[in-house]
């Protein structure tokens, strides 16, 4: 049994995410939750709460205890990259790219 939780077009980059997550993976839920909640930054707020809502799946859903979860899978890919133009020298444009992640999480029970 395993719950999952997705959020997509996060305006984030994924060089900046892929840190937090390997904070997290393969540990359990309350202690998951501790470690984002102690780590600066914004990419650590984004990844709680997709934790949190793979929590609530997991026990709304699924039926499943919170005491007995961890964080069996969590990634950042690349999502969509917006693409901007500015001046550059001499003329010439240069490009700006906004990188979005997809984010997800899954949870499993220990047995």
């Amino acid at each position: 049994m395993e719950a999952k939780a997705i959020a997509k077009y996060v305006r984030m980059s994924p060089i900046k995410l892929k840190p937090i997550t390997d904070l997290v993976r393969g540990k359990d839920l309350s202690e998951a939750l501790t470690i984002l909640k102690f780590t600066p930054g914004k990419g650590a707020e984004i990844v709680e709460k997709v934790v949190k809502s793979a929590a609530a799946n997991a026990e709304n859903n699924f039926d499943m205890n919170p005491d007995n979860l961890y964080v069996a899978e969590v990634y950042a890919h690349q999502g969509p990259t917006m693409k901007r133009w500015r001046a550059g020298a001499q003329g010439r444009a240069s490009v700006i790219l906004k990188r979005s992640s997809h984010i997800g999480v899954t949870l499993k029970e220990r047995n």
